[in-house]
Parts: C-alpha cells; structure tokens; sequence
C-alpha cells in the first residue's frame, strides 16, 4: 500500500438515486457505506484527503432517455434525489467533486469532474502531492470503472476496495468485467481492513 502521506480516498457517487429506492438503484447499493464509513474514520484523522464525487446533472441531459440517453433521469442538481446518504459519514474538510453538469456530458468518471474552487479533480490531487488514490463507491460497471482508469491514465496508483463497491449490471457479468479490465490496467485490489490495518501500522 502507499504510505498516507502521498494517499486519498475517492468516494465515487454514493447518492441517493443510486441506492435502494432510487430512480438508478444500485442492486445493494447501501451496503457499501459501513465500509466506507469505517475508512473514513480512520483516514480522516490521519490527514488523508478525502474526495467525494457526485452526478450533478441539469434536468435536460443527453445522458437522460428522455432525451437521447440510456438512462432514467436522476441525480438532477439540488434534488433529494442527487444528495449524499445520509448515513454517509463525510467530514467537514470532503472535497466534493461534481460531474456530469453540462448538458451533453455523461459524467462518468470523476476527473472530468470539478472541485467547489473549479478545480479539475487531477490538478486538485497534483497541487496537494496525492500519488495514489483508494476507490469505492458506485457502480462497479461506470463511474468506478470510469474514475479508476482515468486515475491510472494520469499516473496515480489505485487500490480498489473491494468490499466498498457495487455494480449495476446493465448486462450480466459486467461488473467483473469492469473488475478484471481495472486490475489488468493496474489497480490494486483490497478490502477497506486490509486498508485499515496498514493505516494502524504505519500511524
């Protein structure tokens, strides 16, 4: 694992439309938060920054069936529906990262996203010395698989936890295609104890 120092974690889209209930559940979406919340706990303390991205999609999106795209309609700007969970525990100090504003834009990965200072997400990671980054969130098959590989593409290290992610699955099996297309390109894989327990090694 890398060192703290040069670490983040990259919360990806853990939003109310994405989980049970929602208008683009995630099968088991929720079950992702424990873990989540249990690195957070103990990152955060340590001096980790954490990142947090989220659909922030205008109500006439492209990305939207209604109105060319494959997807029901969600995580419109400022809806309930676009909020974080609530059992979500972010810290005060959570970058958020928004994607996904433009009308034509799918907003998949997190580094096409933006910071609350309009900061791209990498330039934010350079400017603070990240080097690898921890990813969980959802789904598997999308906007994990989208953020993990465009992270790589940049240069960054991954450690994709894989107790605190959960896949769509629009087609069968497409989660651990993800899966194995994000390892062959150079994640890591990882349980957020395993993260843990580095951490608690290395205070």
């Amino acid at each position: 694992m890398a060192d703290k120092q040069a670490s983040a974690l990259l919360i990806v889209d853990v939003q109310n439309d994405f989980c049970p209930g929602g208008a683009l559940e995630v099968p088991r979406g929720d079950r992702v938060v424990p873990a989540l919340n249990r690195l957070v706990d103990r990152l955060e303390p340590q001096g980790v920054p954490i990142y947090v991205s989220r659909d922030w999609h205008p109500a006439e999106s492209r990305h939207f069936r209604p109105h060319g795209g494959i997807w029901p309609v969600h995580c419109v700007a400022n809806t309930p529906g676009a909020a974080f969970r609530a059992d979500l525990r972010l810290p005060r100090e959570v970058i958020v990262v928004s994607k996904g504003q433009q009308p034509d834009s799918h907003g998949y990965s997190a580094f096409e996203g933006q910071t609350p200072a309009g900061e791209r997400l990498d330039d934010d990671l350079r400017r603070r010395g990240v080097t690898h980054l921890y990813v969980g969130g959802l789904a598997t098959d999308y906007c994990v698989r989208h953020s993990v590989l465009d992270a790589l593409k940049s240069g960054l290290r991954v450690t994709l936890l894989t107790d605190a992610i959960a896949g769509v699955d629009v087609q069968p099996f497409e989660s651990a295609r993800a899966l194995d297309e994000m390892t062959r390109a150079g994640a890591t894989l990882a349980t957020t104890e395993d993260v843990i327990k580095t951490v608690l090694q290395h205070p």
